[in-house]
């Protein structure tokens, strides 16, 4: 088996590991780094249960390899929170329902939490297409829709009128 080593940052914290060059990013963080918020549903890049974010991108770790993040800088679901302190997509998740099984929620955390830094304040019309990329078979969307309404007020600070335009 042939193995390199790579660096990287996972949520802040420095790591230096052998991985086999075979291994996915998911698979790295799942199985070397105990990071088990990231999901895998169906490995090919389809689903986002597994998405990351990378160098400030969302990514599919499920396609990406391990060596590939050489140098990067990762944050997964785990480092969403500031330590007991939720984070403002995770408080509008629970208090909008925005999960059920909560099988796809991490993926879903993790794109709008890259979505939402480029986009402050999305379209209703925004956030269902940037939604797209994730699939979910329990919620049917809208909660979860909800939940990324509220959580772009949260971000603007709760200001009157902050948020989508409906459009």
């Amino acid at each position: 088996m042939t193995e390199r080593t790579i660096r990287l940052s996972v949520n802040g914290r420095e790591y230096e590991r052998r991985v086999a060059v075979r291994w996915t990013l998911a698979d790295f963080l799942r199985d070397e780094l105990g990071l088990t918020g990231t999901h895998l549903g169906c490995e090919h890049g389809v689903c986002g249960a597994c998405t990351v974010v990378m160098n400030g991108a969302a990514v599919r770790s499920c396609l990406l390899l391990a060596v590939q993040a050489q140098g990067a800088e990762i944050r997964t679901v785990e480092g969403l929170a500031d330590g007991d302190t939720l984070h403002p997509l995770q408080e509008a998740f629970w208090e909008h329902h925005g999960l059920q099984c909560g099988f796809c929620t991490p993926g879903i955390l993790m794109s709008f939490a890259c979505f939402l830094e480029e986009h402050p304040a999305p379209s209703d019309a925004e956030i269902r297409e940037a939604l797209a990329g994730n699939l979910c078979r329990c919620t049917g969307y809208v909660n979860i829709e909800r939940a990324v309404r509220a959580a772009v007020t949260k971000l603007a600070g709760g200001r009157a009128g902050a948020g989508p335009t409906g459009a």
